[in-house]
């Protein structure tokens, strides 16, 4: 009788010791979050509050994601977190850097459905319309796609060889239209690839086209401010936005405008709601559908727009784990307002973090992003 209770009597003899033992293994305890940390949370996210704390904290305290100066996180048109670095507020205008594209994106698509321009007609630029330039079979749409064929250096070797700072800051600073447009073809229209802030100036230029036909640089400058103005910043509620001109009166529209981190979550907010907002309907939503529609020769861009799919060249995310519905702005150095439909979410990281380091800061902004529930089902595939 004896020995057959003693398995019995054993594991309950060696379960202090095993208790001991898991606790050796269990994992270390997070540290106290900070007062900073906790306090940009709201009492009710909508998730833990905790780990959302934790989310936005790595992003101003992990030595990879740094120099991060403003994160928003908002949720269904609420922010439910907020926080800045020492020396910035609410109040703080941030550059866009290449952010700006998105928003010259959605001024030509209202100018497109004023009937202004038109999507798949070749661009009405005056310099490629002499006979035998082939560059006037370049259209709207594909100027959009970043696939136009004209040459343009972005950012390969020195800064001051490529194409982007002669344009803004050298020889090209006061009619950068111009220099835009000189640039010869290196591919047929259409059949590459390739970003350029260059591009996003050409479409700068037709949009002030597109609403006067004169060559003042003040005039050119006020129709197109106040066109901004009235259809899109204050409609939105982006009050704090201030857009450069060159001094030919062309919009920076590749690369110069400036805003509060709130605004750049609202502009997210109205690109998540298919360009709409509480209610009225400020460019159609066919056209926020084309922006985020993946681009012929490149899958992970849009229309002046990044989208979370394989990028041509190296096949990597730009939010690795969130949602393939995700699209973005993303600017130099690190600003970024990505966009996940699906989880009625959008989070805004601004900051300073050298070119090719950006890897980190996407990676703690899509665990943000990981952290909500799905809350809409998934559109069908634009691809497929």
């Amino acid at each position: 009788m004896g020995s057959r209770r003693l398995p019995l009597i054993l594991p309950l003899a060696l379960l202090p010791a095993l208790l001991g033992c898991s606790g050796d293994n269990a994992a270390p305890a997070l540290p106290p979050l900070t007062s900073a940390a906790l306090s940009a949370v709201v009492d009710k996210p909508g998730v833990n509050r905790d780990a959302l704390a934790r989310s936005v904290d790595r992003l101003f305290a992990a030595p990879d994601t740094s120099e991060t100066r403003a994160v928003v996180v908002m949720r269904d048109g609420h922010i439910v977190a907020e926080r800045y670095a020492p020396g910035y507020h609410e109040n703080t205008r941030f550059i866009s850097w290449s952010m700006a594209k998105s928003v010259t994106g959605v001024m030509i698509g209202m100018l497109v459905s004023d009937g202004r321009l038109r999507l798949d007609e070749t661009a009405p630029v005056p310099a490629w319309q002499r006979p035998g330039d082939p560059r006037g079979e370049i259209t709207l749409r594909q100027l959009l796609q970043m696939r136009s064929g004209l040459r343009h250096v972005e950012a390969e070797g020195a800064p001051y060889l490529t194409d982007t700072a002669r344009m803004l800051f050298m020889d090209g600073r006061d009619d950068t239209a111009a220099y835009a447009e000189a640039q010869p073809l290196e591919a047929e229209p259409g059949a590459k690839w390739e970003y350029s802030t260059a591009t996003s100036i050409i479409l700068s230029d037709l949009a002030a086209r597109s609403l006067t036909t004169s060559t003042d640089p003040a005039e050119r400058r006020r129709v197109v401010h106040d066109y901004l103005q009235t259809r899109m910043f204050e409609p939105i509620g982006m009050k704090s936005m201030i857009a450069e001109f060159d001094a030919a009166g062309t919009l920076l529209g590749g690369s110069l405008m400036h805003g509060t981190a709130r605004d750049w979550a609202r502009f997210g907010e109205f690109l998540r709601n298919r360009g709409a907002v509480k209610g009225a309907q400020l460019v159609p939503t066919t056209w926020i559908d084309f922006m985020t529609r993946p681009s012929p020769r490149n899958q992970g861009y849009g229309a002046q727009i990044w989208l979370n799919r394989p990028q041509a060249g190296d096949g990597h995310l730009e939010w690795p784990g969130a949602p393939a519905s995700t699209f973005s702005m993303n600017g130099h150095l690190g600003q970024f307002v990505a966009v996940a439909p699906t989880k009625g979410v959008v989070v805004v990281r601004l900051g300073k973090t050298a070119e090719g380091a950006h890897a980190p800061v996407r990676s703690a902004m899509a665990q943000i992003i990981q952290l909500f529930p799905q809350t809409a089902a998934p559109q069908k595939d634009p691809a497929k």
